[in-house]
């Protein structure tokens, strides 16, 4: 039987995951980083992307975080993301909708603080319509 840590997926709103896993796959500031049981501990900032899990049956979840945290403890795994969306809950003509609202926003010419958030935006949207597609190769949405 695999080694298991505790993982906890928490967003603004709630507790979308708690339970044991055998491995986790997070997108984080320097990339994305596979954690294991018995992970060194860290902390890091993580990037809009996919979350993915295994339990000890080899049962993988995936999860959309918009950006967040990733705290590493000897047994305890914990994902603390501003926004977390269910892959099955993804929508990639809204995600769509989105980013071309956006581009046009910053093709208008905003203020440069305007420019900084509909970036964060656009960068966001990215990583959203990436992850769809990642999911659609692997064949889970």
């Amino acid at each position: 039987m695999a080694l298991t840590f505790h993982l906890d997926i928490v967003s603004a709103e709630a507790l979308i995951f708690s339970g044991p896993a055998t491995k986790a796959v997070v997108p984080a500031e320097a990339g994305e980083i596979c954690v294991l049981a018995r992970h060194a501990p860290l902390l890091t900032r993580l990037h809009p992307g996919l979350v993915r899990l295994a339990n000890e049956f080899d049962v993988e979840q995936s999860f959309f975080v918009s950006s967040g945290f990733l705290e590493v403890q000897p047994h305890v795994v914990t994902v603390l993301a501003d926004t977390v969306t269910r892959t099955k809950d993804l929508d990639e003509a809204a995600a769509r909708t989105a980013m071309q609202r956006t581009q046009e926003a910053i093709a208008a010419h905003p203020s440069a603080a305007d420019y900084d958030r509909l970036m964060a935006e656009l960068r966001m949207e990215i990583a959203l319509l990436h992850a769809i597609d990642q999911m659609r190769r692997q064949k889970r949405i």
